[in-house]
């Protein structure tokens, strides 16, 4: 891609009859979003002409065949299906969640195919998705498989990132999924993409203890003292600013997170329940750690607001400003790093936060 040229945002519709549809046109409402890059939904430009008409948007919406037809200052419809389809705003149905992944497969396959050059992903519905083909937890376990790289969930807002050790884990598995290698491979993840992603020479990195107080010293627990502890003291030796772990239940409380560029968590409920209160309806999920670029809102498909002409969709307009910024920092990073004549990179690139 040029300098000249937008980037092109590549965008799944998500679940159908959840509220992605709208936030997605209402983002691109705006006719301003098309400065910034250009949109490539890929649905069908008559269900999306469908959505335009139930939510009195003035959108235009303009339907490709193929990837070599996207205009730019254009929002670019690629017709991923052609038939028509009923929808039923609010319910959960298979056969809806299916053409989520039809969506979700043709976006990932051009992303691969660097035919755009980031994905956005609307909400899709973890239940009504399964099948032979598509049996991952979600998003991100799909992206791990599908793309190159180490995955891992990185959710942003202004300066506050979390990130998980373990995402969809169930509650009863997470310490026995909590071992000495993935935490460092998490930690050297979240720990490259702060540099080529963020511009942040030198992260400093919090890490949450497992057990409630980091298990009192065995009394709760003993997987922080045996696996945590000499894990993170190893990494620190090794050069990395890794601090921890920390007490979960004050470390946000306290404020303390503002003193890190990054918080890992040790399991979803424990990064997610704080971020999501602090910083809810204009938070961004990232996958971190992988080849390619994806974002996402960081809410679901909000079956009881879709329909409504009710949703929010700050938080997937963030998605898509900050896939457009992840997108040039890493560029850029990588343009430096394959010349060290032009400039020292730690000097040149690194950003204050």
């Amino acid at each position: 891609m040029s300098k000249k040229e937008k980037i092109i945002v590549g965008i799944s519709i998500g679940d159908l009859n959840g509220i992605g549809s709208e936030i997605v046109l209402k983002t691109f409402q705006d006719s301003r979003m098309l400065e910034f890059c250009t949109p490539v939904i890929f649905a069908s430009v008559k269900l999306m002409s469908f959505f335009k008409r139930t939510y009195g948007l003035d959108v235009n919406l303009y339907g490709i065949d193929s990837l070599d037809k996207i205009v730019h200052k254009k929002i670019n419809v690629i017709n991923v299906w052609k038939e028509q389809l009923e929808i039923n705003f609010g319910a959960e149905e298979k056969h809806i969640g299916s053409y989520a992944i039809r969506s979700l497969e043709a976006a990932v396959s051009a992303l691969k195919d660097s035919k755009i050059d980031v994905l956005v992903t609307a909400p899709i519905n973890k239940s009504n998705v399964q099948s032979e083909s598509f049996n991952f937890p979600g998003h991100t376990d799909y992206l791990a498989k599908e793309l190159g790289g180490e995955s891992l969930m990185l959710m942003i807002s202004n300066g506050l990132r979390v990130g998980l050790l373990t995402d969809h884990v169930a509650v009863k598995e997470v310490s026995s999924n909590i071992t000495r290698e993935l935490i460092e491979k998490k930690i050297n993840t979240v720990h490259k993409t702060l540099i080529q992603d963020f511009g942040i020479s030198k992260p400093k990195i919090a890490v949450l203890g497992i057990n409630p107080h980091n298990g009192d010293h065995g009394v709760i627990g003993t997987e922080d003292d045996e696996v945590m502890e000499p894990t993170l003291t190893n990494l620190r030796n090794n050069g990395k600013l890794v601090f921890g772990p920390y007490a979960a239940d004050s470390f946000f409380g306290s404020g303390n997170y503002k003193n890190f560029d990054v918080v890992i968590a040790s399991y979803h409920d424990q990064g997610l329940v704080p971020f999501k209160t602090l910083a809810f309806g204009r938070g961004v999920n990232y996958t971190a750690g992988l080849n390619k670029i994806r974002t996402s809102p960081d809410h679901g498909t909000a079956f009881d607001m879709a329909g409504k002409n009710e949703a929010n969709y700050e938080s997937f307009k963030q998605a898509v400003f900050k896939a457009i910024e992840i997108y040039r920092c890493r560029m850029e990073y990588l343009e430096l790093s394959k010349d060290p004549l032009k400039t020292n990179l730690k000097r040149t690139f690194a950003k204050k936060k």
